[in-house]
């Protein structure tokens, strides 16, 4: 009998250890891909916030949150002054409560802002939404939980504001949030003449080096990033990316206990079975290679499973009305190969010391073993 036909004869045999420790590898690989998906995409829908049609974002330098950051809305007639840029907008990013709901995120926009013009107007129209006046428009969430509808007022914060319109948005942030002139915004909040960021536009053949350059220049308080450049060195999206490989490592951890305690089981309830293997010829060494087999072929089962269930998981998240636009089931293929290799390196962690005790088996006394 050859040595993998073997390996399956004893996983089939032991089919209750065997779904043991391939269900503790498949929640830990569930549980560390979809976290990590549920966090990424949250990252995700804030980056496309800032992007627009945008290549850069322009923010205060050195502070903790974009919400704290103070940038001068004098700098987007600068920028679009400069050969090297085609469009600049202002964006200011509050907290707003309203009855019953203490806090909604509320984004202080310009009417030029083409980001309400690419949602599906429900209600309403973009003409309705201009600078200087006390309106609002209402992503389709938030309609649904403030109740209001175009045409109505809504008290948001310490005022009460007419409803433009409400339009459904892609993104699960904005489509849970309030959108606000940014004028109106700045008077509401006491941050006149300033934005929370600056989305760049570059002209056609233009490097960012241009405008980073020409920002350190001018304006030595604020620092200017490509998208990709900011999404890798923002503070928040860092700590949300390692708590969620965090959380999934330590998912993995006690996944990886359940294989050796399923292995070391295989081990001392066979012990016979070993030494009449050792007793036909089988060398020390096929018998420790078996048992890595064995739990590397639990672990595959379980990395298998565990990505299904992961995928199953998040695409019926997204199905809940709630969720929609907040959960994307995206896992790319960084992730899987992660959680492949966590899968291996624990199968081949938890097999050491039974594939070690298993080859040390002297045939006759365990034989006589009980």
């Amino acid at each position: 009998m050859s040595l993998w036909r073997m390996i399956l004869t004893n996983l089939r045999r032991h089919r209750v250890r065997t779904a043991i420790g391939a269900t503790g590898i498949a929640l830990g690989v569930a549980t560390m891909l979809s976290v990590v998906a549920l966090l990424g995409g949250a990252v995700s829908m804030f980056e496309r916030i800032l992007r627009t049609d945008a290549q850069m974002v322009v923010f205060e330098r050195n502070v903790s949150d974009l919400f704290f950051s103070n940038v001068p809305v004098e700098l987007v007639d600068e920028l679009k002054a400069q050969p090297f840029v085609s469009g600049a907008q202002p964006m200011l990013f509050t907290i707003i409560g309203a009855p019953g709901r203490p806090v909604i995120t509320c984004f202080g926009i310009q009417e030029t802002d083409g980001r309400l013009k690419r949602g599906t107007w429900l209600s309403g129209a973009p003409a309705d939404f201009r600078n200087g006046e006390q309106v609002v428009v209402l992503g389709e969430r938030a309609a649904s939980f403030l109740k209001a509808e175009a045409g109505g007022t809504v008290a948001l914060g310490l005022g009460n504001y007419r409803v433009a319109g409400v339009v459904r948005m892609e993104n699960g942030f904005e489509n849970g949030g309030v959108f606000m002139p940014l004028d109106t915004c700045q008077r509401m909040f006491h941050k006149d003449g300033v934005c929370s960021v600056v989305s760049v536009a570059l002209a056609e053949g233009r490097q960012a080096s241009e405008v980073k350059d020409w920002i350190n220049t001018h304006h030595e308080r604020l620092t200017a990033m490509e998208n990709d450049e900011f999404s890798r060195s923002y503070s928040q999206f860092r700590i949300l990316k390692t708590t969620a490989w965090v959380v999934g490592g330590c998912a993995f951890l006690l996944g990886g206990l359940s294989v050796t305690n399923t292995m070391i089981l295989s081990v001392f309830g066979r012990i016979k079975e070993l030494a009449i293997a050792r007793v036909c010829g089988f060398s020390r060494g096929q018998v420790a290679r078996m048992i890595l087999g064995e739990s590397l072929l639990i672990s595959g089962i379980g990395t298998v499973a565990g990505w299904a269930m992961s995928w199953g998981g998040l695409h019926l998240l997204r199905a809940v009305p709630q969720l929609q636009g907040y959960i994307e089931p995206k896992i790319g293929w960084m992730e899987v190969a992660a959680a492949t290799a966590a899968a291996i390196l624990t199968a081949v962690i938890g097999a050491l010391y039974p594939a070690w005790y298993a080859a040390r088996l002297k045939p006759a006394e365990a034989l006589r073993f009980e």
